[in-house]
């Protein structure tokens, strides 16, 4: 039995981080779910940016859409939600036979927006609407100005996938926006039924101080804050507020591994999903780190409720001249610096390929 298929029977779900109209059309997005037990897809404009400027498999669609006066973003929005569409279809069994918990697609928001919160509420709501697909999670950052758009989102029955946190108190600012909407639809007599991911970034942290600790403590950092992030998890689900918004048909809003391919050369390949096994929980991971898991990867304990060593592990990084959560909150911010880039690179590429099809 493959990897894959034991982590998935654990209880943790598999999804890939990429898109691609080449992926969906010559069948390796299905041959993932067939073989690999793939239940859900993320992506990002980084994903698209390739995939539109490296080949040619979007030039028809481009033109059809220059025609009908399309371009920029919004020419971008069709054909994002033309490929995500047409994979959320390929998912949906998954998500019924689960009750919709697993078998989700996720399309972002601009970058743009990510310090405006009325923006980001109108956008979340257009694209939603505008993609018409019950497994489709909209992408808001978990930002200060994105956690009133998040609670908006969710009271408004927008299902949310809550990006860019980084550590367990952006976790539980996060959680806290998607309880205060279900809570909003309870007073107002609706369905706290609305599904929730929150992805915590894991990777980037260990690339931040990779050359400035010692080797003990190299490539030790993502994992703890992934553990103390879970801890965080069982805690806030198993609280009493949770559990009066689940007694009213509510579901939990799960925990999400990101940013999972490991950085440093020197580190396995799978480091990151060998270390990161919890049940009801999500990982996250591009098609090199997926493929490499089926290979050679290993399903070892899951993680404990109670955060295992992190405790530990974290207390050691001051000694060795990191200041933790000065760096979560400095990750935060590189990450949406790094998510307007790479928004401006893709805009830029579309209209490189526009000029070049005309």
């Amino acid at each position: 039995m493959k990897a894959t298929q034991k982590l998935h029977d654990a209880g943790q779900s598999l999804w890939i981080d990429d898109i691609t109209r080449n992926m969906l059309d010559s069948g390796t997005l299905e041959h993932y779910i067939k073989d690999l037990s793939v239940t859900g897809l993320t992506s990002n404009p980084t994903i698209f940016d390739k995939a539109i400027s490296k080949s040619n498999f979007y030039d028809e669609a481009i033109r059809d859409l220059m025609k009908k006066g399309l371009s920029g973003e919004e020419l971008f929005f069709e054909l994002a939600i033309e490929d995500l569409s047409r994979a959320a279809d390929m998912f949906a069994p998954v998500h019924k036979q689960t009750a919709t918990v697993d078998g989700w697609v996720s399309l972002e928001v601009s970058p743009l927006l990510a310090y405006d919160t009325q923006a980001t509420i109108a956008e979340a709501k257009r694209l939603y609407k505008k993609a018409g697909k019950d497994n489709l999670f909209i992408k808001i950052p978990g930002t200060k100005e994105g956690l009133p758009a998040i609670e908006e989102a969710i009271f408004s029955g927008v299902t949310v996938n809550v990006t860019l946190l980084f550590s367990a108190d952006d976790y539980l600012a996060a959680a806290d926006a998607y309880m205060k909407g279900l809570e909003r639809r309870v007073a107002a007599g609706l369905s706290p039924d609305v599904r929730s991911v929150a992805s915590i970034f894991i990777s980037r942290w260990d690339k931040a101080v990779m050359d400035k600790v010692p080797d003990r403590l190299r490539d030790k950092l993502g994992i703890a804050v992934a553990k103390k992030a879970y801890r965080a998890y069982r805690e806030t689900i198993a609280s009493d507020r949770w559990q009066r918004l689940e007694s009213l048909g509510g579901r939990p809003q799960r925990l999400l591994f990101a940013s999972t391919s490991t950085k440093d050369p020197k580190a396995p390949d799978t480091m990151y999903i060998n270390g990161l096994a919890a049940p009801n929980t999500v990982n996250t991971m591009p098609d090199e780190t997926l493929i490499a898991f089926a290979d050679h990867g290993a399903v070892n304990a899951m993680l404990a409720a109670d955060g295992g060593d992190c405790d530990k592990i974290l207390d050691e990084y001051p000694g060795a001249g990191v200041d933790v959560d000065a760096l979560g909150r400095q990750l935060q911010v590189e990450g949406a610096k790094s998510f307007v880039q790479s928004w401006q690179d893709l805009l830029k590429s579309i209209e490189t390929k526009s000029k070049a099809l005309k």
